[in-house]
């Protein structure tokens, strides 16, 4: 039997990236329990420093995590907290299928953020290599 995954992704602001990477992919940022949170702290058994608010909400400060609502099979993406800026290429990325509307696609991630690094093509696949907000490569093929 195989195991279940979860993908994680360091981040310099990882509820931002969050945000940016649900709407990407048409998903959801996973909702915060305020009184679960604000419940550990009262208990002692989280630190007031162990959260932070974003958007208007008391969150978890260390990380945020996405789904697909609709699919809930497919593995979630936690977005953790890191100190440092990524500084070499991804040796894992994501790509985004989406057929013959990479061009509409790229062009709207780009007003969202994205960067386009390069165009490819190896046969028939063809593909567009961008850069997320915090310069994780991912591609729309």
């Amino acid at each position: 039997m195989g195991y279940e995954i979860q993908i994680t992704v360091d981040a310099k602001d990882p509820h931002r990236q969050a945000q940016w990477w649900a709407r990407t992919l048409g998903w959801q940022v996973e909702p915060s329990d305020e009184d679960f949170i604000r419940g550990l702290v009262a208990a002692g058994h989280a630190r007031e420093e162990d959260t932070t608010v974003f958007d208007g909400v008391l969150v978890w400060r260390e990380g945020a995590a996405i789904s697909d609502p609709a699919q809930p099979q497919r593995p979630r993406v936690l977005f953790q907290l890191v100190p440092e800026g990524k500084s070499v290429k991804n040796r894992l990325h994501f790509d985004i299928r989406v057929g013959d509307r990479r061009e509409e696609v790229a062009a709207d991630l780009s007003e969202a953020g994205a960067s386009v690094l390069h165009r490819g093509q190896v046969g028939p696949s063809t593909w567009i290599t961008m850069t997320d907000p915090e310069g994780n490569e991912f591609c729309v093929s």
